[in-house]
């Protein structure tokens, strides 16, 4: 499986784009009542829902959905709930809100929409969240917004004007896969810094073993680790900046520092050789039978090579990517799903209900019983914890002890031949066969960086 995957749903995104932006969809003039009280509370003056959500094609998702319908529909009696679950949900519901009419809520990944959510957002296609995240939480004396893992809410606030058009629902972090089980038997510490990672190199060695692999085939992969270790550099505007063409991003000591991290890889050669042209599975199973210590991933890896042979006593460990200096800031990259409340919903009070129903402890329990997925909340991973295997806990669990969460999107473009995508990932084989130097792609991304930015001003000016 390729990393795209979680970070996009198709081209057929593009095209819904365009018929979207077409149409402006103005603020509800509902009237937003508090969906905060314990369930029973009160009554709805429309009982019925429409939901929309995505599904990666596995089903649990769904399986979720219609079970947390059921317990919904139970405590708020005469409620009726429609589901429409489908991997292609924007294609399916992009003609109802073309007619004004669309589900009152969506779940949805942020970043897997090829630009359409971005541009729905700049659009306000979708409701302003802030007074439901500030009123209390279904079922608790203190404001929803205080649930949520620190620093995640950031990202529900993609306008920079201080208010939110999604809540973050389930989530999860990308990073560096290894063996815990090697780990404790060779008595090694998993590192927290660049420079503690690059010593085990040696370690490694002399236990005829390479420290590093990728799926070298699918380079992207390498951003389980690359933009974490952009912002502990120098700060999430350093992936901002990045992430928006801003002039000289790539240029930044910050890119540098996380690009050297390969190239170093390379010159000490603690690469596994024959990595660049290893597919993802060739990668991941040469790492499950103790080729290499590390390989980027998320923790999907287990169940993806659950089948795969491997050394004896393996067990799964994750960890975020390792920061430049001690006291730096530690960032992890995830996928997650969010959830949305159009501004032309026909239920907005019902469905700000449902959406804060969602953050009660048994919800959350309930979705990782199911969907063995972890609720972006501050005890998440531990109402998790009895559902879930070790290494999805452990991944979960790093946000509790002090990582910040970040999110890496292209700001949208029109139609263009650049595709800074493949500048950015493409040339990793080259950088780690020390074919190209980290200058030579600093300098490649500028250019690509430059042409869109131009793009994007050619449009605001006509």
């Amino acid at each position: 499986m390729s990393i795209t995957r979680w970070i996009a749903i198709g081209l057929s995104m593009a095209i819904i784009g365009a018929l979207l932006c077409s149409c402006s969809l103005s603020e509800s003039k509902a009237k937003l009542d508090d969906a905060s009280g314990s369930p029973g509370e009160y009554t709805f003056a429309n009982k019925t829902l429409s939901v929309a959500v995505f599904d990666n094609g596995s089903g649990s998702k769904e399986k979720y959905w219609r079970a947390i319908i059921q317990k919904f529909e139970a405590d708020y009696p005469g409620v009726t709930i429609h589901l429409q679950s489908n991997p292609n949900i924007l294609d399916i519901i992009a003609p109802q809100f073309i007619t004004g009419h669309p589900p009152d809520l969506i779940v949805i990944p942020p970043n897997s929409n090829g630009g359409v959510l971005d541009q729905m957002t700049k659009d306000k296609q979708f409701l302003d969240l802030t007074p439901l995240f500030e009123s209390n939480g279904t079922g608790t004396n203190s404001p929803l917004k205080d649930s949520f893992l620190d620093g995640i809410l950031t990202y529900s606030r993609p306008l920079n004007d201080g208010k939110m058009y999604f809540a973050p629902f389930t989530t999860s972090p990308m990073g560096l896969i290894y063996n815990k089980a090697l780990f404790r038997s060779k008595g090694w510490k998993p590192p927290k810094t660049w420079d503690e990672f690059m010593a085990l190199g040696k370690a490694a060695k002399q236990e005829g073993r390479s420290l590093f692999t990728y799926q070298g085939l699918y380079p992207s992969y390498i951003e389980s680790m690359f933009w974490s270790s952009v912002a502990s550099a120098g700060a999430p505007e350093a992936v901002m900046n990045a992430e928006n063409y801003v002039k000289g991003a790539f240029k930044s000591s910050s890119v540098q520092q996380a690009m050297e991290v390969y190239a170093t890889i390379a010159k000490k050669g603690y690469l596994l050789p024959g990595s660049v042209t290893m597919n993802h599975t060739q990668s991941q199973a040469a790492f499950l039978q103790g080729k290499a210590l590390f390989i980027p991933c998320g923790t999907w890896i287990e169940d993806e090579m659950k089948n795969m042979p491997r050394e004896d006593g393996f067990e799964y460990g994750f960890l975020a990517p390792p920061v430049f200096t001690k006291d730096a800031q530690q960032y992890a990259e995830i996928w997650m799903d969010g959830i949305y409340i159009p501004a032309k919903a026909q239920n907005i009070e019902l469905a700000k209900a449902f959406l804060s129903y969602q953050y009660r402890d048994e919800s959350v329990k309930l979705n990782a019983e199911i969907t063995q997925g972890v609720v972006a909340v501050k005890n998440g991973a531990d109402l998790a914890k009895p559902y879930i295997s070790p290494v999805f806990y452990d991944a979960a669990k790093i946000f509790d002890n002090g990582v910040k969460p970040i999110i890496f999107q292209w700001k949208s473009t029109p139609s263009t031949d650049v595709n800074i995508t493949n500048d950015l990932w493409l040339p990793l084989g080259s950088i780690m066969q020390s074919m190209m130097s980290v200058s030579q792609w600093q300098d490649q991304l500028e250019a690509a960086s430059a042409k869109l930015r131009a793009l994007l001003a050619s449009v605001t000016a006509n």
